[in-house]
């Protein structure tokens, strides 16, 4: 073996070899940082007995069709069309899969850089030989992940792309439960209208009875002008209705990825059903929120880029190999007299910078305290939405039961009114404030349950996306 080539092989193996375990890995290691947990559910009373878990984000935990539990058909099918058909849900998914082709990208820097180059030169001049000259090789370049700053790369997009999947799930949760609270907006404006199509039919019939005394001169005319006041009144408000709707259906259409005009809900009754709570909410569920995953795994990314620029202080060291043939004849390019070949090795280390890469490496550290903060955050968030959650299906609740017993008492104070004034003893007034009493009662009482219904889409979203026991 000629004397250059071994030496170069005696410089180059070495280094080969450190590569190919694959060097060092400078920079921390990644632990999931420690994020505030309560002991239990505050507004649940006490949970299952064994207390919390640790808080693992499962962002890939099976959701199931959660709105399948309000017991609508409509609503189920509307949900599956924003599945394949909402346009927000396209583009976070397409952000996922540029995620993970930056991961693949980042992991071809492992690997050699090969490359195919070939010339043909053929130059003269007066008086002068022509000259020819070929060439053929076939050339590498390939820098070892020595200190792992290649590796780190690799994990910060790797953990990008987790936090990217994480996004998606949460985008298409968010959108789901848009979609049901707008779906409980359009129902219960069906049954608003519904309540007020009854109330102006009566009103319609409380003056023609106005009307009808005053006629036979035992009423006074402001009785007519005050039913007729009224029912014009809640006329307009029944007409308006029809704007607050068709807004709803708008939206809802939108989130179904559909044009307004391609999409129309006809009126239907209310037949949502409210779900069931589970008395003992599972601590695990928190960890299902898609939310705390893309946070946790933003932490992890930015953790790992500390070791990328960690790195920087290590001397970066590129090996460079070139084989081929060369020749003044084409004829002869592929005789072996003709072969070329070459091998490099350089190494670079900086030695002055001015702070520069201690700077950076700062930099990267307060970027991961601030995702360790992000996270933290998110995590209390989290709880307080359930906790807020929680209260109000408490409250709205004990509220229900209120509202049921005022309304009906309104609408039997409204029947008494009514006949009292039919017998001489009251005057329309009383009629009046019995028959607006009652209407609000029942629109109070028809708010309260599509709060309750809006709450438990909340409440279902704050867990994550609906629960199922003993599933994480």
């Amino acid at each position: 073996m000629p004397a250059p080539l071994s030496k170069t092989i005696r410089f180059v193996l070495p280094l080969l070899m450190c590569g190919a375990v694959g060097g060092c890995l400078v920079g921390p290691n990644y632990r999931r940082p420690s994020a505030p947990t309560p002991a239990a559910y505050k507004e649940a009373g006490n949970t299952e007995a064994g207390g919390w878990a640790p808080a693992n984000p499962s962002d890939a935990a099976d959701r199931r069709d959660w709105w399948t539990v309000f017991g609508d058909r409509t609503l189920n099918d509307l949900e599956t069309r924003v599945a394949t058909s909402n346009q927000t849900l396209a583009g976070a998914e397409a952000a996922y899969r540029q995620a993970r082709a930056l991961v693949a990208q980042q992991r071809a820097a492992l690997f050699p850089t090969v490359a195919i180059n070939a010339s043909a030169n053929v130059g003269g001049g007066v008086g002068a030989p022509t000259s020819q000259a070929y060439n053929l090789g076939l050339g590498a370049t390939w820098e070892p992940d020595l200190w792992g700053a290649v590796r780190r790369n690799i994990e910060n997009a790797g953990d990008n792309a987790q936090a990217s999947a994480a996004t998606l799930a949460n985008t298409r949760l968010s959108a789901q439960m848009e979609l049901a609270a707008d779906y409980i907006s359009l129902r219960q404006f069906d049954e608003e209208k519904r309540l007020l199509d009854a109330t102006v039919t009566a009103y319609a019939r409380s003056l023609t009875i106005a009307q009808n005394r005053y006629n036979v001169g035992v009423a006074a005319k402001s009785d007519v002008l005050s039913a007729q006041s009224q029912l014009q009144s809640t006329q307009a408000d029944d007409t308006d209705l029809a704007q607050q709707r068709a807004r709803v259906e708008h939206a809802i259409a939108i989130m179904a990825g559909q044009t307004p005009a391609s999409l129309t809900l006809a009126p239907a009754a209310w037949t949502l059903r409210l779900p069931q709570i589970p008395a003992g909410l599972p601590s695990t569920l928190l960890q299902r929120r898609p939310d705390i995953a893309a946070a946790e795994r933003a932490t992890a990314a930015a953790n790992a880029l500390i070791g990328v620029q960690t790195a920087a202080y290590y001397p970066t060291v590129s090996l460079t190999g070139q084989g081929g043939f060369a020749s003044s004849e084409l004829g002869q390019l592929f005789n072996t007299s003709n072969l070329v070949w070459s091998l490099g090795a350089s190494v670079a280390e900086t030695i002055f910078d001015a702070g520069a890469r201690r700077a950076r490496v700062a930099q990267a550290r307060a970027a991961y305290d601030q995702a360790v903060a992000a996270y933290r955050q998110t995590v209390l968030v989290a709880f307080g939405q359930v906790e807020d959650n929680l209260a109000a299906q408490r409250v709205l609740g004990a509220e229900q039961s209120l509202r049921q017993a005022a309304s009906q008492a309104a609408d039997a104070n409204e029947v008494i009114a009514r006949n009292q004034y039919l017998a001489g003893q009251v005057d329309y007034t009383t009629v009046v404030v019995a028959e607006a009493t009652a209407l609000s009662d029942r629109n109070a009482l028809l708010q309260i349950e599509a709060a309750r219904l809006t709450t438990a889409v909340d409440l279902i979203a704050a867990l994550g996306g609906g629960w199922r026991a003993g599933a994480p």
